[in-house]
């Protein structure tokens, strides 16, 4: 438990406020004709004493408005008037909002009050959310990663040169393009810039179905990929189960779970050797905390997918070392969405968080979409 007095009753703060605000970023390179902007979910709460926290919900392409209205009415509607503790308030938050669905636009939504609520922790302690969690380490390893299967060969190049440029130790392209000779030719030459010592993960964003991606794969495993990161569509565990049998790269996926459930159905079935939760698609830090005790508990790795302000920290309180994704141009602070200073410093490859207190997050209002303030 995070917060002063008990769950219910009279003692502790209670919350008093919740309002969202839609930001509409324009990616600096867009992740495809019809990835030009990405969209976040301010989400602010007010506690009975006046004090604030500051979370968001993240939605690329697709949702943003809904995931807007159902914070503004179901989940504002449930949780004002009640604790403030996140980890009493999501259980029973997940269990009213479950006839809307267990995941996606639900858990989406959930994320942005669970950050707030965190940041809110924070804030009144004067702590940093890793030091509110429990460090376990002074900085973790960052990886260079892009959507960028569109890019031309010569600028796919470029960009893992400057990954390497920066100090990352490894990186991560796209694959699954429509023509499997084109996907070795880039993937061996950035295994050429790479060389031997640097980690290399591919990244087939559900483009294959199971055959193809056992022929794909036949082809790739030469330029020793760390892993496969969702080669068929995600909500196909038996066939990543499958695909797992059929080759000797470690397969990866996670982006698009959104319950520990799934989590847990993904690995008794054997579908990967990776997970890796996106802290928003799940909920937030709350049952992200869940996932990454049951990736603890059955041995597999666990790398957290996008969004290095809030996976960095919780990457520095998690029990075993592991990567942190940053997507060239695309975190919240190359976004333009940061007023301040970010919470994380990546250098030389290497993550470290500054120790503002909460989340250390705090949007500028110079990106507000057209839908803007709701509360």
């Amino acid at each position: 438990m995070v917060t002063d007095g008990p769950a219910t009753g009279g003692a502790g703060p209670r919350l008093a406020e919740l309002r969202t605000r839609l930001h509409v970023a324009p990616l600096p390179r867009p992740w495809g004709p019809d990835v030009p902007v990405l969209h976040v979910v301010e989400v602010t709460v007010v506690d009975s004493t006046g004090a604030t926290g500051t979370g968001f919900s993240w939605t690329p392409t697709i949702g943003a408005g809904a995931v807007q209205s159902l914070l503004d009415h179901d989940v504002a509607t449930a949780v004002v008037g009640g604790p403030v503790d996140p980890e009493v308030v999501w259980p029973a938050l997940w269990a009213h909002l479950h006839e809307a669905g267990s995941g996606g636009l639900t858990t989406i939504a959930m994320a942005g009050l669970d950050l707030a609520l965190w940041d809110l922790a924070g804030r009144r302690s004067g702590r940093s959310l890793v030091e509110l969690l429990g460090p376990r380490r002074e900085s973790v390893a960052v990886y260079g990663s892009g959507v960028n299967l569109h890019y031309p060969l010569e600028e796919l190049v470029a960009q893992v040169e400057r990954w390497v440029e920066a100090g990352f130790a490894s990186v991560k392209i796209k694959v699954g393009g429509p023509d499997l000779g084109v996907d070795r030719e880039r993937v061996a030459a950035v295994r050429e810039v790479l060389g031997p010592d640097r980690g290399l993960m591919i990244d087939a964003n559900q483009r294959w179905d199971l055959e193809r991606a056992t022929t794909a794969m036949a082809v790739l495993e030469e330029f020793a990929p760390a892993w496969i990161e969702e080669p068929l569509r995600a909500d196909d565990l038996a066939g990543h189960a499958e695909l797992r049998r059929r080759i000797a790269t470690p397969v990866a996926m996670g982006e698009n779970l959104h319950t520990v459930y799934r989590f847990r159905d993904a690995l008794d079935l054997g579908a990967c050797d990776v997970v890796e939760p996106n802290v928003v698609r799940v909920g937030g830090i709350t049952p992200f905390r869940a996932v990454a005790a049951l990736a603890d508990e059955r041995g597999v790795a666990l790398h957290p997918h996008l969004l290095p302000e809030i996976s960095g920290q919780l990457a520095l309180t998690l029990a075993r070392p592991c990567l942190v994704e940053e997507v060239e141009d695309a975190s919240l602070t190359a976004l333009g969405l940061l007023a301040d200073p970010p919470p994380v410093v990546v250098q030389d490859g290497e993550l470290r968080a500054s120790g503002t207190p909460g989340l250390g997050l705090d949007f500028t209002g110079a990106l507000a979409g057209a839908a803007g303030a709701r509360g």
